[in-house]
């Protein structure tokens, strides 16, 4: 009868091979995605800090605006980057293990837990950015809506938003409105109050900034106003009139400038950020790859080292007759 010697390192079987694992598993994606989340947010909060103690109020000190934005778009593109890489290592290390599958699904596999933790940050993120939205816009509103309670609690006093009105055509009204200066002293207001000469001159204004020229009978009306209000001559209210509108087309080219400049920079700032978030999906798809070869790295050491010994131990195979 014969006998054959198996070595024991040969009949020891991973368990993991034995069937395929569920193509995802939530539980590394959810801790993959909470990281990359926290990270992200320790990291902004440090590069606020830092950015906070580089900016000064006053002139000719700390880093001017530009240099500013562009140092912190790429702080936080690099910190994206960064977190979601490692979230999906840690979705492709604790992700387990498929050795009898084929290579390129087992690739494709973690490549995916990768991808699911990117998206779980997205929306982590965007959910995030939204709360502290309206927690600003809840904030705004309540500082409205005390102002407006004290302005109606005592009328006699200015609103803040009354005394801040500021805007092109309420200033143009103010200096064609002015009193001619004189030897003695200016000159005394016409009867006529200044409240009820405001709105239809601000309505003028407005309407010749909307035709881009004050039509003729505006310009006579509003300089016989400005001649009644003042006691200058038809000539002096008329370049009043002019100087006037000239100074709203000004302001109104500054106001359409700083749009056209606000809108290019966020155009460019989307473009950005989609640039940035697609880049954290691909890092996040090579941190889980790089996690999986790491794991399987790991476990195909484990699993040797024992093989090694056993065929160090192991007898040669003996037949015995009878």
């Amino acid at each position: 009868m014969a006998t054959i010697t198996v070595p024991a390192a040969a009949a020891a079987v991973a368990p993991e091979t034995l069937a395929p694992p569920h193509p995802i598993e939530w539980g590394p994606v959810v801790l993959g995605g909470l990281a990359a989340t926290a990270i992200s947010v320790v990291l902004l909060t440090f590069g606020a800090a830092l950015g906070l103690s580089a900016v000064s109020p006053y002139p000719y000190a700390g880093l001017s605006a530009k240099a500013m934005a562009v140092l912190s778009g790429t702080y936080a593109a690099l910190v994206m980057v960064g977190a979601f890489a490692a979230g999906g290592y840690l979705a492709g290390r604790l992700r387990k293990p498929w050795a009898e599958g084929v290579e390129v699904e087992r690739h494709f596999r973690d490549g995916a837990h990768g991808f699911a933790v990117w998206a779980l940050g997205v929306v982590l993120g965007a959910c995030l950015s939204v709360a502290g939205i309206g927690a600003l816009a809840k904030g705004a509103t309540q500082a409205v809506t005390a102002v407006t309670a004290g302005g109606a609690s005592n009328p006699a006093a200015p609103s803040v938003a009354t005394s801040l009105a500021l805007d092109p055509a309420t200033y143009a009204v103010d200096r064609i409105l002015a009193p001619n200066p004189t030897p003695n002293g200016p000159a005394a207001p016409a009867i006529t109050s200044r409240a009820d000469l405001a709105a239809p001159m601000a309505r003028a204004f407005a309407a010749g900034l909307r035709n881009d020229q004050l039509e003729p009978r505006d310009r006579t009306y509003l300089a016989q106003l400005v001649q009644q209000q003042t006691g200058i001559n038809q000539a002096d209210a008329e370049r009043r009139v002019d100087e006037a509108f000239a100074d709203l087309k000004a302001a109104e080219a500054r106001a359409r400038a700083a749009a056209e400049a606000a809108r290019k920079a966020a155009l460019i700032a989307a473009f950005a950020v989609a640039a940035t978030l697609v880049i954290g999906c691909a890092a996040a798809c090579a941190g889980a790859a790089l996690g999986a070869r790491h794991r399987d790295e790991t476990r195909w050491s484990r699993s040797s080292a024992p093989a090694a010994s056993g065929r160090g131990r192991s007898a040669p195979a003996t037949r015995a007759g009878a």
